[in-house]
Order: structure tokens, then C-alpha cells, then sequence
């Protein structure tokens, strides 16, 4: 290709883009493209809008999943498109380093407005780096060095956050990571014990568990906060699934009255288009950890306040605002949610529905029925979990709706839709989930059929 020649990403993408699951094969995560050919998601998706997938074939596929939280605002939401197209055109001189860009400043004004008790903002990339922070920010304004994390919690993937996330097919292999201890989620008694010991930075914790769809016990988070400031620890909540209007506040830890030493929070802030990570805390954490010019970027990101991130930020608080989309979650997930859980009764498969807001665990229990059991015993026998992957596989190949298992060897469907969505969705994925369920009881069709040939893969 000659210097002056064109550089065309769409014919690129044309005449390509049929590849994508060798090349991912071939020089990406190498069992990738295997997982979604061995589930049948090796699905071509031609383009994305609002709540929506559609294939090649223009088929269109309702997103329960949203990009793990990601797509808050839906798919190409125009006005987080149009403020990424105006920043770009605006040709900024970003990342100098060496300058205060106005559109950080900005959006952590706008961050802070809606929290108060908290006064500064720290940006970054993702949300394991916002967890990261957290922890570099606690430790530092502390001077200790433990952290309390909850079991079955789970905070991220690098060095720091994956210390604390409780997963060992997360953290297998990569020992030995930071000083922590683990306790039951929910349980006081094993906070204060670890806090007498006087070497707790700080206790971190998602107020609604991503892994299960758990929900803190009422009166937890306060009873929790009372202890720690007792103990001179800090509370960290991890928001990076649950905030930016998830659970029908705009972070959950607000429906619990409590107010965290520091934030983490990521995802549906992006708008759908640009990686960010942001880190809220009290001024004198920041003091404590910035307390220098020698110490100006004592922690720092190269591409954290990147002027293309901070207007989707803007963009997608404007857009939550404007279309009432935390009210939506609180009123649309309610629906859901009680759509969902009148049926507990009617299948023995189902055995909990649970979440708050968009934020919406199905938990499958053992049936009672001797007729049902077997199916169960069988399923579980192969590997623990199979049942709810079954109810992913038929609602995605019956229906066409994008679901997914919320961890490995949990039998929980984990639905995190976009913010947009309204009562003709839940009414789509309701009936579908109730076909789906039907057939499981009959036991034959598409979710057992499905369910043997998972088997055979867990033994192969």
C-alpha cells in the first residue's frame, strides 16, 4: 500500500470481516472462538442499535446482556455518537500531559454533583483500573496494608483487583497477589474480627454481587460503615457494574443510605464507544496520596482523561438525565423483575429471582419431581451450571435474545439489558423465558437436547 493511498476501514471490514472467528483462532485468546462455536454464538452480527443486535441476514436479537454493563444507553445512542464525532472534529490538543483538559474537569464536576459526600475524581481506562486506585488510594491514606473483600466477590483481573476478587478460576496460577482476607458476604461478625486486628485499610465491596445477582442484606452496608469508621478503615464501594443508573439509583450503594469513603465505577459511563475507569473519594484521600508536587503523579494514567472518553462520559450523563433512564431502570427492572418472579411457583426448575433496578439474577435449583430430577442429576453430574447454560443456549437459538450464565459452575442467568429498554422487551423475553421453561418441563426439546451435547463436551 503507497503512502497516499486511502485508508478505507469499512472495505476493509467488507471484504474481512467473515474471518473474524480464524483470526481471533489464530492470533487472539486461542480458545475464543472454540467457547462460542462449541455454545452455537458464532453468530456474524452485521450492526448494533439501541437495544438490539442484528445479524447478516438483518435478524434482529434483543441484548439482555448489554456488554457485560457496557451498553447503558443502548447501541450507537446518537448523542454520545454525535459528541465523539464533535470532539474528534474539534481537533483538541489531548493528552499534552503537561495541561488540565476542560473536559475532565467537567465531567468530574458532574460525577461529583450527583455524590456529594465524595470531592474528587480520579479517571483511567477501565474498571479493574479504577478498582486499582481504590486500592493504591486506601492503602496509601491509611498507611495499612490489608483489605477485606467479600467470598464470591469479583473486582478484576489485574494484580491488585484480582487480589480481591474470591474466583480461583480467576486467580489460579498468578499467586502470590497482595495482602487480603475474605469473608462471607453479609456477615458482621467477620468484618469486625479482622478489623480488631487494626492493619485494615480498607473493605471492598460490590453492593450488588456481579457473580451471583446478590444483594447486600438489609442494614448491612451501615452496619458495615459504623464498623469501619469505629476502626479507622475505609469503605470502598465497587460500582462498576451496578452504578451510572443500573439498579434504579444512580449507584447502588445509594439505596442502602450509606456514603463510601471512595468509588470505583466504570462501564455504562462510556456511553458504549470509549473505555473509561473513574475512582471518586474524599478530598483527604486525595491530599493523603497527592500531598506534593514531588508526588503529582504518584498514581497516574497515560490515556486516562483522554478527551474522546470524557465527552461520552458527558454524553451519557446528559442522555440519563434527559430520557429519566435511572427512573426507567428503577420502574422497568421492577417489572421485570415481578414478571419473572410470579413464575418461581409454576417451575420446579426456577428456584429465585432476585436484583434491583436492570440488575436481575434467575437462580435454577433441583426440582422436587422424580421425573425432573434425573434430567438435573445428569446435568449436574457433567459439570455444575450446565442447566442455566442450556436456558442461554435455547433463549438464543429459539428467540434470538442474548443472555449469559453469571460465572462458571453457578446454575444463575444474569440479565443486565441496556437502560432503554421498556415493557414490549420484558414482555418479548418473558414469554420466550416461559417457552423455554415450558419445554424444560416437558423434558424433551431444544434445552435437553442441548444439555446432552454440553455433556459430551464436559467429558471430552
Amino acid at each position: 500500500m503507497s503512502s497516499t493511498e486511502r485508508f478505507d476501514i469499512a472495505n476493509l471490514l467488507a471484504q474481512r470481516g467473515d474471518e473474524r472467528y480464524e483470526l481471533a483462532r489464530r492470533y487472539l485468546n486461542p480458545q475464543l472462538s472454540r467457547m462460542l462455536h462449541a455454545i452455537g454464538f458464532d453468530r456474524i452480527y452485521a450492526r448494533g442499535e439501541g437495544a438490539y443486535l442484528y445479524d447478516e441476514d438483518g435478524a434482529a436479537y434483543l441484548d439482555m446482556l448489554a456488554g457485560f454493563g457496557v451498553f447503558a444507553l443502548g447501541r450507537h445512542h446518537p448523542v454520545a455518537r454525535q459528541a465523539i464525532h464533535d470532539v474528534i472534529d474539534a481537533g483538541l490538543a489531548d493528552l499534552t500531559q503537561f495541561d488540565a483538559p476542560p473536559l475532565a474537569g467537567l465531567l468530574g464536576e458532574a460525577l461529583i454533583r450527583r455524590v456529594p459526600h465524595l470531592d474528587r475524581v480520579y479517571f483511567s481506562n477501565s474498571g479493574t483500573e479504577s478498582v486499582e486506585a481504590a486500592l493504591k488510594f486506601a492503602r496509601y491514606a491509611t498507611g495499612r496494608r490489608r483489605i477485606i473483600y467479600c467470598e464470591h466477590a469479583f473486582h478484576g483481573m489485574t494484580v491488585g483487583s484480582l487480589s480481591v476478587t474470591a474466583g480461583a478460576e480467576f486467580r489460579s496460577g498468578f499467586d502470590p497477589l497482595l495482602a487480603d482476607v475474605r469473608i462471607p458476604f453479609g456477615d458482621l461478625d467477620a468484618l469486625e474480627r479482622e478489623l480488631r486486628r487494626g492493619d485494615v485499610a480498607g473493605f471492598v465491596i460490590e453492593p450488588i454481587q456481579g457473580k451471583r445477582v446478590a444483594v447486600s442484606p438489609p442494614g448491612f452496608l451501615m452496619e458495615a460503615q459504623t464498623l469501619l469508621r469505629k476502626h479507622k478503615a475505609l469503605l470502598i464501594a465497587d460500582e462498576v457494574q451496578t452504578g451510572i443508573g443500573r439498579t434504579g439509583d444512580f449507584f447502588a450503594f445509594q439505596h442502602d443510605g450509606v456514603e463510601p469513603d471512595i468509588v470505583s465505577t466504570a462501564k455504562g459511563l462510556s456511553g458504549g464507544y470509549i473505555p473509561i475507569g473513574a475512582t471518586l473519594a474524599r478530598d483527604w484521600i486525595f491530599k493523603k496520596v497527592y500531598s506534593s508536587m514531588d508526588r503529582v503523579l504518584a498514581h497516574d494514567s497515560t490515556f486516562g482523561s483522554n478527551a474522546q472518553a470524557m465527552a461520552a462520559g458527558l454524553a451519557t450523563l446528559h442522555v440519563i438525565d434527559q430520557e429519566h433512564l435511572v427512573e426507567n431502570a428503577r420502574r422497568t427492572g421492577d417489572l421485570l423483575r415481578t414478571r419473572l418472579a410470579d413464575l418461581v411457583d409454576r417451575y420446579e426448575f426456577l428456584d429465585d429471582v432476585r436484583g434491583r433496578g436492570l440488575m436481575v439474577g434467575i437462580e435454577f435449583g433441583r426440582p422436587s419431581s422424580w421425573k425432573l430430577r434425573g434430567a438435573w442429576t445428569s446435568l449436574q453430574a457433567a459439570r455444575k451450571g450446565l442447566f442455566a447454560q442450556t436456558v442461554v443456549h435455547a433463549l438464543f437459538h429459539r428467540h434470538r435474545i442474548l443472555t449469559q450464565v453469571s460465572a462458571d459452575h453457578l446454575e444463575v442467568i444474569k440479565l443486565i439489558p441496556p437502560l432503554i429498554i421498556g415493557e414490549a422487551e420484558v414482555d418479548y423475553f418473558v414469554n420466550a423465558f416461559v417457552d423455554v421453561m415450558d419445554d424444560a418441563h416437558n423434558g424433551s426439546g431444544l434445552v435437553l437436547d442441548f444439555g446432552k451435547t454440553l455433556i459430551k463436551q464436559a467429558r471430552g
